[in-house]
């Protein structure tokens, strides 16, 4: 018996799954609004969600769960790239993932004054294809 085991399987097992949450999520940050299945919105937004809710907390142990949800890779630079980095101001020479863990710094201060519900869905028309429901997952404005 599956109780108390909440998850949508979404059809795929859970290494899959926990890739497939991470990619989207790291999207959902950056871009603040997704299109995706109806599903797949219902289970991100509770991982979206999460992650607001800890970097609310800008504790040390809740940035490194958001890195670890995030399946974040820190690539190493070299030191003339690290100089070049700090001198000029610039992310271009880090990759994408770092970019998210600021945004998220961003999202906190934007809900700082909200308990929850930091995400909302509007469902949309069929996929042409499969004819699965689409939705857009978005961040509020706040």
């Amino acid at each position: 018996m599956r109780h108390a085991k909440h998850t949508f399987k979404i059809g795929r097992n859970s290494s899959h799954r926990r890739c497939l949450i991470a990619n989207m999520l790291k999207s959902l940050v950056e871009h603040e609004k997704i299109e995706t299945t109806v599903t797949k919105a219902k289970e991100l937004r509770r991982h979206a969600d999460r992650l607001v809710t800890l970097a609310k907390k800008n504790t040390l142990a809740g940035k490194r769960q958001i890195i670890s949800s995030l399946m974040i890779r820190f690539n190493p630079l070299t030191p003339k790239e690290a100089r070049d980095a700090k001198k000029n101001n610039s992310t271009e020479a880090y990759n994408g993932d770092r970019i998210v863990v600021g945004k998220l710094d961003q999202l906190a201060e934007r809900f700082a004054n909200r308990n929850g519900g930091y995400t909302r869905i509007i469902k949309k028309a069929q996929r042409a294809g499969d004819n699965a429901p689409t939705c857009v997952i978005e961040y509020l404005s706040n």
